[in-house]
């Protein structure tokens, strides 16, 4: 019965998260498609595409990397109801620190953009490098309230409480999308873009403090609190693989750059597609299981049970094994969709205005590529926050300073050779190598997950993934025999038609299949039409 309610409650707390990624991807598509109809896939928009990426990776580093690896496991300590008045003197201390530590970043990156511009790109025209300065100094401001959103939700996560962080993303792609439209085409510069970042993540803050009730926060500062300390200890693995990831973008966006002053654009806005299933199913899926997985490896400790950590707690592996398996029936079909509609679907995105029938063919051409790596990438996410939920950082930190080395040592060569397309194999192969050393350490230091149900459930909507794209391949054919070549129209309709097959040829054989978490996608989908008509 238990186990049932941990199913129920993960699956309703991921359907929150996903409900609010359906938007917020929905909002980036949108994003996207805005400033690729004002400006294209210039060079302009390689330099804020490759600005944009800095205050998101500086987040990550200092605040974001933190979230699951050491805010949430933390907070999660001091949340039932009679701790809520420690649990806003720690994180009073932990939003002091970490707001003091944002500002400083910030100055820095304002300062040192000038510096920190060649080591990003290296375009040919110095226009480019100088406007790639001025974005910059720009978005610095953004990484404060970055950081301070991303504390905020870690805070509401620990309470249980997820709609309101749900959104956030949504409301900052909202912003720059009305700053794209509104001000885009009157200003023609990319400037309003950066501009639309910032005030976006000053309402990310906004948006999520309802969220905090009952929670009284302070300006606190003590460097010395053993709850600070404990998140310092939990977070220098993590920071120092971040920090190792951090290069491998600066090394990425630079080699990018190298060939051909569109390649961040076309990278960028197939990234935003292949991130588009991962952000709704791994990373909520991932976000609805933290708490738990945190509250169970608690209940271990409380009660003394040391044999069970070494040996495996069965409700702990019991729960991670659920969260992968409906991960892994949820982004196989999507990663199959994608590969099979890639050129229409960007074209219908994005193919307007100043984007060209040559921007959407090489777009789909590294979604094409993206696609191979994504199951790797879906799977690995849980796989990491299982382990920080107990509260070990080192070795996950240890692997993807490992898997970043590989990227390297493979990017590098291959970018001369194939160009854009090298270092998206490069980043394939990465994603690919993580996943596996993760499964193997995580049966090492947690326990196995055989016995699961893993396998079978890889095996059957496998299966039913791949009847589903040659299903979708021939309806898409199909279509184009009687069909307009081009045209708006014609790409919704390959796509409206194509997705609708691939839908219902899934299901069915799932169902055929007996695949166990179309039971509980069912189950849930049928609680939240029940409640709605009630």
């Amino acid at each position: 019965m238990a186990d049932t309610d941990n199913k129920h409650r993960l699956a309703r707390s991921a359907a929150i998260v996903s409900t609010g990624n359906i938007i917020s991807r929905v909002m980036g598509l949108v994003r996207d498609t805005a400033i690729a109809g004002v400006f294209g896939a210039s060079g302009a928009v390689s330099a804020y595409t490759i600005a944009f990426q800095v205050p998101r990776t500086l987040y990550e580093m200092l605040v974001g990397g933190m979230v699951s690896s050491a805010l949430v496991p933390t907070f999660g300590e001091y949340a039932d109801p009679e701790r809520r008045r420690e649990l806003g003197h720690i994180a009073s201390l932990l939003f002091t620190a970490t707001g003091l530590a944002l500002v400083v970043v910030v100055l820095l990156l304002t300062l040192g953009a000038p510096l920190l511009t060649p080591l990003l790109v290296q375009f040919e025209d110095p226009a480019l490098q100088t406007l790639t300065t001025s974005l910059l100094r720009i978005v610095a401001v953004g990484i404060l309230f970055l950081g301070l959103s991303g504390m905020v939700t870690a805070l509401a996560q620990s309470l249980q409480r997820f709609v309101l962080p749900a959104f956030t993303t949504a409301v900052f792609n909202a912003s720059i999308v009305a700053f794209a439209l509104i001000l885009g085409p009157r200003w023609q510069d990319v400037r309003v873009l950066a501009l639309g970042m910032v005030v976006g993540t000053v309402l990310q803050v906004a948006l999520q403090l309802p969220a905090l009730r009952g929670v009284r926060l302070r300006p606190r500062l003590d460097l010395g609190h053993p709850v600070v300390r404990q998140v310092i200890k939990l977070y220098a693995p993590v920071i120092f693989s971040l920090v190792i990831s951090s290069l491998q973008v600066l090394v990425d966006r630079n080699l990018a750059s190298r060939t051909g002053p569109s390649s961040p654009t076309w990278m960028a806005l197939a990234t935003t597609l292949r991130e588009t299933p991962l952000g709704l199913v791994s990373m909520a899926v991932s976000t609805a299981i933290l708490p738990t997985l945190s509250g169970l490896t608690a209940k271990e400790q409380d009660t003394d049970r040391e044999h069970e950590s070494k040996n495996g707690s069965e409700p702990f592996l019991a729960t991670l094994a659920g969260g992968l398996r409906l991960v892994l029936t949820l982004t196989l079909p999507a990663a199959t969709g994608l590969w099979v509609l890639s050129r229409p679907l960007i074209a219908l995105l994005y193919q307007h205005g100043a984007f060209t029938p040559a921007d959407s063919a090489q777009t789909a051409l590294a979604l094409r590529h993206y696609v191979l790596g994504m199951v790797f990438a879906a799977v690995d996410l849980p796989l990491v926050i299982a382990l920080y939920a107990r509260k070990d950082t080192l070795r996950p930190a240890l692997v993807g300073v490992a898997s970043i080395v590989l990227y390297l040592a493979l990017a590098l060569p291959t970018y001369r050779q194939w160009g854009m397309v090298g270092l998206i194999a490069a980043d394939n192969l990465k994603q690919a190598g993580h996943a596996l050393i993760m499964v193997w350490l995580l049966g090492r230091t947690v326990g196995s997950l055989r016995g699961q149900g893993i396998g079978e459930t890889l095996l059957k909507t496998g299966l039913a993934s791949a009847v589903m794209g040659v299903a979708v391949y021939g309806t898409t054919v199909g279509l184009g025999t009687v069909l307009p070549t081009g045209g708006k129209l014609a790409w919704a309709a390959t796509v409206g038609a194509g997705g609708l097959v691939g839908l219902f040829v899934y299901l069915g054989l799932c169902a055929l299949l007996r695949v166990r978490e179309l039971e509980t996608l069912r189950g849930l989908v049928g609680r939240v039409t029940s409640r709605s008509g009630s």
